[in-house]
């Protein structure tokens, strides 16, 4: 090996804080409206349900075959990353939701709704582009949880407006009007990914991979050490389920399965739960949304700052635990608004909340060259749970049973099992980066900043 000082490639060094806090804003705008279409459709449910002349039961069939498209499509997002970069995910994935958003106010039946809705799997999937992405550019920071909740609670955030503008623009423009709207942000969004950088740790596996190809194996090796790479191959389906990880995966897939059932029916069917259930009007149960996904915007701050703090896996675990609590005190409890409206708000506070300790919890427990694939496996079950908790519901609900019996069986208890199924998991050294190469490495280039 040369003693000459090894120099990674431009873009290899640690990103400036300037450029840090330009990825993270983009990467949060970028996550709000993807989110924006995917809840969207459910918030409009009953309104397409009528203007097509769906029965409540049809309406949540739709819903679930639209679950089943959302899953193939996010089945290629996983190998995207690994093989192309996080940079390039982050604009297919928020141009994937542009895309459906505005397609979507074309449908002119349930077929056309089911193929459309379906590439809502890339918005979907733009979750886990995210948690790939600024787990590296974040690097070694003990307070790099907190700050991806900030990113991840664009989930609340975009349901958030989602309910807001479906409440203010519905009565003038449709519900067509709306999808409309929510494509004109993701396309600025798209245009400004543009300019951000690749993360380190991808520009300098993709640097190695190179360097062995033109067999220069001391240079690769020698860059390979100093930025701390093991591996920098894509890597392949098979690895996440070799011994190592094969627990960690399983568990961390069946978590999301069960609790993607509790998302499906409390967020994503929230208006059709609260209207059957609770005897909620649609304007009312639009209000109940809004003032909920408020108080879970402070549940990703909350669950990323003790995540830091406690552990993430153990705040994950407790956290969905007491959401299923409280969404089954909801459930069984009085109709008024001062208990409905309260404990909504927070069940949807430790529901959706853990999801900002979960997706970064799931960067780090993957190594780097599966640092794409590994994740997606587990996310990519949530439409899987999405697809059971609508089909349960609808079962039990044709069954006979009311919406509240239905909505525990197919929801709060799928919340409960989530908590459980995070035992099985990888208890993994928070904030250790390995993979990101520290500043101080002599020999590095330096970032040029470019401008938004």
């Amino acid at each position: 090996m040369s003693d000459r000082p090894v120099v990674l490639p431009p873009g290899g060094a640690p990103l400036t804080p300037r450029m840090v806090r330009r990825v993270s804003i983009v990467c949060f705008l970028a996550w709000v409206f993807s989110v924006f279409d995917n809840t969207l459709f459910g918030t409009l449910l009953p309104k397409i349900s009528t203007d097509f002349g769906w029965s409540p039961g049809k309406g949540t069939v739709v819903a679930t075959w639209v679950t089943a498209g959302t899953f193939l499509v996010s089945l290629a997002v996983g190998p995207m990353l690994d093989r192309f970069g996080r940079r390039p995910s982050l604009m297919i994935t928020t141009a994937g939701a542009a895309l459906t958003s505005g397609l979507s106010a074309l449908t002119g039946g349930m077929l056309s709704v089911i193929l459309v809705r379906s590439f809502s799997g890339l918005g979907y999937s733009e979750e886990v582009v995210n948690s790939v992405y600024l787990n590296e550019v974040y690097g070694k920071n003990g307070k790099r949880g907190f700050m991806y909740s900030f990113v991840q609670s664009g989930w609340p955030v975009g349901a958030l407006l989602g309910a807001a503008l479906t409440a203010l623009f519905m009565p003038s423009i449709g519900w067509r009007g709306v999808f409309l709207f929510a494509t004109f942000p993701a396309i600025v969004i798209v245009l400004l990914a543009r300019r951000l950088p690749e993360s380190p740790v991808f520009v300098n596996m993709r640097h190695v991979r190179k360097l062995r190809e033109e067999g220069r194996t001391a240079e690769a090796d020698a860059v390979a050490e100093a930025a701390g790479i093991t591996s920098e191959r894509a890597g392949e389906l098979r690895e996440v389920f070799a011994p190592g990880l094969r627990l960690h995966t399983i568990s961390l897939s069946a978590a999301w399965l069960l609790n993607w059932m509790g998302i499906q029916v409390f967020s994503v069917l929230g208006t059709t739960v609260l209207i059957e259930a609770k005897g909620v009007s649609f304007n009312n149960a639009l209000l109940v949304l809004i003032l909920a996904n408020a108080t879970g915007f402070l549940g990703y701050l909350a669950h990323g700052y003790v995540g830091d703090r406690l552990g993430r896996r153990v705040t994950i675990m407790v956290g969905w635990t007491i959401g299923g609590v409280v969404m089954t005190a909801m459930l069984f409890g009085p109709n008024g608004s001062g208990f409905v409206i309260p404990l909504y708000a927070l069940g949807l506070f430790f529901l959706t909340g853990p999801y900002a300790a979960l997706l970064f919890y799931m960067g780090e427990s993957f190594p780097a060259h599966v640092r794409g694939i590994g994740p997606n496996t587990a996310h990519i079950m949530g439409p899987i749970g999405a697809i059971l908790g609508s089909a349960l519901l609808s079962v039990l609900v044709s069954a006979g049973l009311s919406m509240k019996v239905a909505a525990f069986c197919a929801g709060a208890l799928g919340m409960f099992g989530s908590g459980i199924a995070m035992l099985g998991t990888r208890k993994v050294a928070q904030n250790a980066a390995d993979d990101v190469p520290e500043p101080a490495l002599a020999g590095m280039s330096t970032l040029t900043e470019e401008k938004l």
